[in-house]
């Protein structure tokens, strides 16, 4: 009950300044994930997508991400999917402590894209995000509001971008892969050795 009050509160607190303020350049909150492969910064943008940008600050500030990892590589020439993406997928899998699920805030509400660098949730159902992100190689359009990617056409919510440590993005992106998965939609995408998340804090 205390992690729901809290988040509460960070999020009303974001949602309250306006969105889009004339002559005002957007906040952003920048974070550090560390991981085996190198330091990766965030710029998150709290004006913008502002539920999911509370969601990722909460991980970090209670320490919930350490112990997570990336293990999914996801690019054309291993995509089950014919709307391709470019991307990387961690979080904290079937482990760890999950927070509630949160709103789905459409490319469409946020006016972000999933160009390269961007940082975004991963999701079943619209509002079911909890600890699951990716990162984009790449400009990624079938991931915005109304592209092919997901056939409920909300796309995913991003709420962030890349500003250091692309490299060890790429690094993540170029691990080996097995060919199997608990999923056949995700086979050959499985990073044969998770990639372990150190450390996600604010900078």
């Amino acid at each position: 009950m205390i992690q729901r009050l809290d988040r509460r509160a960070l999020v009303a607190g974001l949602a309250a300044v306006p969105l889009g303020a004339a002559g005002r350049k957007p906040r952003e909150v920048r974070v550090r994930l560390v991981t085996e492969k190198g330091t990766i910064v965030l710029a998150l943008y709290p004006d913008q997508a502002p539920i999911t940008v509370a969601n990722f600050l909460a991980y970090a500030d209670q320490g919930l991400m350490k112990g997570g990892t990336f293990y999914r590589t996801v690019s054309p020439r291993n995509d089950n999917n014919p709307a391709t993406i470019s991307v990387i997928q961690g979080g904290l899998g079937d482990a760890g402590a999950h927070l509630p699920p949160i709103a789905h805030e459409t490319t469409k509400a946020t006016g972000l894209r999933h160009v390269d660098g961007t940082i975004s949730m991963a999701r079943d159902k619209p509002g079911s995000a909890t600890s699951e992100f990716f990162i984009c190689l790449g400009d990624n359009p079938a991931l915005d509001y109304g592209g092919a990617r997901n056939k409920d056409g909300q796309g995913f919510a991003a709420f962030g971008r890349v500003v250091e440590g692309m490299d060890v993005v790429r690094a993540i992106h170029d691990a080996p892969t097995i060919s199997q998965a608990d999923d056949p939609y995700m086979k050959g995408q499985i990073i044969e050795k998770p990639v372990k998340i150190l450390e996600l804090s604010r900078k």
